[in-house]
């Protein structure tokens, strides 16, 4: 997921299997599969998505996920941002207003109804002629969305919850999420703390930094991949939240005394 831009709505695709290089989700997003496939990882399972999945993502979120084409049908699908600057003024405007914070799901299933088919229909010509696309007609369109999810009621929290992560169990977080490839700022923010207060914590529970701890856990990780279940270097690197692969690579054989693809 990308920060939110002009628009606010986006068309992705790519035509062979692309993994998600920026697991942070910054804000709410309205995601329909239009072919391919999605799949969704977690540190207990991996969730297949197929083409005409329409789902919610709710904001300050990590997620990992691989998009996959359909044999010649490429992996294509559209994105509504319905950030927070946009909440605040319909909640304002129509007196919408959240009833408690959200305790559900971080990702939402929708049934994939007349409305919003005929929603997503009207979006598809703007991708052929993107100028037509004014910021104008991108916040209408936008707000469209928030109408239409808010036939269900309980998407209301969902959307209108406008309150910060709580502070929460740091060790259990960073042990479940540690190969996410997110700055430590953002662990810290997911977690409910400054980026002080995240560091101190961090220090009494883990005795080291954040940095150098992230970076054993992933070569752990990488190394267990590689020697126990066969995969290859160039599939687990980013899988383990590192980015370049010769930089992976290098700093694994420092820890390790051995070429990653060698084991």
């Amino acid at each position: 997921m990308q920060e939110p831009g002009q628009h606010n709505i986006a068309l992705f695709s790519c035509s062979t299997d692309e993994f998600g290089h920026d697991p942070f989700v910054y804000e709410h997003w309205l995601v329909l599969i239009v072919s391919g496939r999605s799949e969704m990882f977690s540190d207990e399972r991996i969730v297949s998505y197929p083409q005409g999945t329409l789902g919610l993502i709710r904001k300050n979120q990590l997620i990992k996920t691989t998009k996959k084409a359909d044999g010649e049908k490429p992996f294509k699908s559209i994105s509504i941002c319905i950030d927070q600057q946009t909440l605040k003024k319909f909640s304002a405007e129509y007196g919408v207003k959240a009833e408690g914070i959200y305790t559900g799901e971080p990702f939402v299933l929708l049934e994939n109804d007349v409305f919003m088919r005929s929603y997503f229909n009207s979006i598809m010509p703007y991708f052929a002629q993107p100028e037509k696309l004014t910021p104008v007609l991108a916040q209408i369109k936008t707000t469209e969305a928030i109408v239409l999810l808010l036939r269900n009621a309980a998407l209301k929290n969902f959307l209108f919850d406008f309150s910060e992560p709580h502070k929460i169990d740091l060790e259990a977080y960073m042990n479940r999420y540690f190969s996410y490839n997110v700055p430590v700022t953002q662990f810290a923010k997911l977690t409910g703390r400054s980026i002080s207060s995240f560091k101190r914590d961090f220090a009494k529970i883990f005795n080291t930094t954040p940095e150098k701890w992230l970076q054993k856990r992933r070569l752990e990780m990488a190394y267990f991949l590689i020697a126990q279940k066969n995969r290859k270097p160039s599939e687990v690197y980013l899988e383990v939240g590192f980015e370049n692969l010769s930089h992976f690579s290098r700093i694994f054989k420092k820890e390790f005394g051995v070429n990653a693809s060698r084991l």
